[in-house]
């Protein structure tokens, strides 16, 4: 048999992330409509991070969860049957934190003699005098220590 690289007539072709959440939140299209390169875009793990960025379907997408990502078309499925079919706006949102100059957070790795994620995490609760007086006793002198400190 045959391949055919277009899908067949009737079937729904989705190349991306938004397309299938207009498809599970507006269109609705029964799960069977759609190609196998359609089912191939479709990842779980994202469509459930979207869909938990609108409050009211969080516990919606707790429960979602609990199936396993390979079984992509009943995931679609809770998602098609249980979100009201309308146009919804699934704004992602990203952290505000800024990243910490790597190599401020190097040097109080060293100075405390843990790791990376703990300085980092010894960062973000010192105040800044404490993290200048810290620079000093390393022998870091003060006008670098300033400019390590100046995104902090």
């Amino acid at each position: 048999m045959k391949t055919s690289r277009y899908p067949r007539p009737g079937r729904k072709q989705i190349k991306n992330i938004w397309g299938w959440l207009n498809e599970i939140t507006l269109y609705k299209t029964p799960a069977d409509c759609f190609t196998d390169e359609s089912w191939d875009c479709f990842n779980s793990y994202m469509i459930h991070r979207f869909v938990s960025m609108n409050i009211d379907y969080v516990e919606l997408t707790n429960c979602a969860q609990t199936i396993p990502y390979d079984n992509k078309q009943q995931t679609y499925n809770i998602y098609r049957e249980m979100i009201p079919k309308k146009k919804v706006f699934l704004k992602y949102l990203k952290s505000k934190k800024k990243p910490s100059n790597p190599h401020l957070i190097e040097i109080l790795s060293e100075y405390f003699q843990c790791g990376k994620f703990t300085a980092a995490r010894y960062l973000e609760v010192m105040k800044k005098k404490q993290t200048l007086t810290i620079l000093q006793n390393m022998g870091i002198d003060e006008k670098e220590s300033k400019k390590l400190l100046k995104n902090e």
